[in-house]
């Protein structure tokens, strides 16, 4: 009851500090054990943390064997007009899964994460976001629903600190062998170097995932995870003000997490209640002209102090980020392309028709064309996991 109270006097009237929406949570990955939390219950908006989701359920078509680390994955006109952050490809772009997942983890590209969906949906976001939401409910997020594959605002998107750490565990225990595609520092492009909007990575000990997320609602996000001595944790801070407190934040709870033996603590992650109602909304607060100042006065206080983001543990990184090389191309073929190309020649160009449909061939033309609309926003590359379409034609 009092998260619902709270979620709903939130969503009337946002802070007017945003700090002190700062919602966390930290799990003991191997025991599921609740280390600490904070209205880690309340309904928030994700952001690019939904992006995680995203990871997880390609992950899932991995390990069942529908896709592999090479699958195509094509960008269509719609996952090349998502707003920023992204790469910027042009449609009929052909990247690699593995490489496509890096750029989402590591740029936080809304393009990408779309063009995953798409691709991985059968030619259908929507699809694939359905995915999102029977994965959410098989893992017990009760307080999380998606609405697209990348963490743009709109209603229905929503999640828990709590819900957020759940998935961050599944992921760490399901997919051991990918945990680097959570860490990786930074990405490069061609000349570009594109780093990791993580500040724990390569600063606080241990640290090794996993993914960030802002929209002037949710405020700064951070699902973080950190291994020492064959323990990980994954913390969870949502509603920060700004990146740099965000950081500290997550610094100190993952911090007191291993101070904490999960022994003397019988709460699981799955013990703690779902609630009820909207997702609060902080945007008066972070993305007011005070916000943007105390943001500001953060990265000018930052040049001075000595320690790293304020944090008594986080170091300065003094090398260059570990960097992972991208680039489009060296996919496996797909429907209508040949395998390794990095654009597709002529893409989304309509296949000519040869003769006009005849009295004969009438019946069942409106469920044709129907279908073939569907076929051509992502040709090709739209039935890469099987004739989908093809099958329900023929029914």
């Amino acid at each position: 009851m009092r998260s619902f109270v709270l979620a709903a006097l939130m969503a009337a009237a946002p802070f007017a500090g945003a700090a002190e929406a700062a919602n966390s949570i930290a799990i003991d990955v191997a025991t599921g054990k609740v280390l600490s939390q904070s209205n880690a219950t309340q309904r928030w908006y994700p952001a690019s943390t939904t992006k995680l989701m995203t990871a997880y359920v390609a992950l899932k078509a991995l390990e069942e064997g529908t896709v592999q680390l090479d699958t195509p994955i094509v960008m269509t006109r719609d996952a090349a007009r998502q707003a920023p952050s992204k790469m910027g490809f042009p449609p009929g772009s052909v990247m690699r899964l593995d490489t496509a997942l890096r750029m989402m983890l590591v740029k936080s590209a809304n393009d990408v994460a779309y063009a995953i969906a798409q691709s991985l949906g059968g030619g259908s976001a929507e699809v694939f976001v359905g995915a999102m939401n029977r994965a959410a409910a098989d893992l017990g997020m009760q307080d999380t629903h998606f609405i697209n594959p990348n963490g743009l605002p709109g209603d229905g998107q929503y999640s828990s600190a709590k819900d957020l750490g759940i998935l961050g565990v599944a992921i760490r225990r399901q997919f051991p062998a990918f945990t680097d595609y959570f860490s990786t520092e930074a990405i490069s492009s061609g000349q570009a170097l594109i780093k990791n909007g993580n500040g724990l990575l390569g600063r606080y000990k241990g640290a090794d995932g996993m993914k960030t997320g802002y929209i002037c609602a949710s405020g700064f996000n951070l699902v973080a995870s950190a291994t020492r001595d064959n323990r990980t944790i994954v913390a969870v801070v949502v509603g920060a003000e700004g990146p740099i407190v965000r950081e500290r934040l997550a610094a100190e709870v993952i911090e007191n997490g291993f101070n904490t033996n999960p022994r003397s603590i019988r709460e699981t992650v799955e013990d703690l209640p779902h609630s009820e109602g909207p997702p609060a909304d902080i945007s008066a607060a972070v993305c007011s002209a005070a916000g943007r100042t105390q943001r500001a006065n953060e990265r000018e206080s930052e040049e001075t102090r000595t320690e790293t983001f304020g944090s008594p543990y986080m170091t300065e990184m003094t090398r260059p980020p570990a960097t992972v090389p991208v680039a489009l191309g060296g996919a496996a073929a797909g429907r209508g392309f040949d395998a390794g190309i990095s654009m597709i020649a002529a893409y989304g160009i309509p296949i000519p028709t040869p003769r006009p449909t005849q009295a004969s061939e009438a019946a069942g033309t409106d469920e044709t064309r129907a279908l073939d609309a569907r076929r051509a926003e992502a040709r090709p590359g739209a039935d890469i996991l099987g004739d989908r379409v093809t099958a329900e034609r023929t029914r």
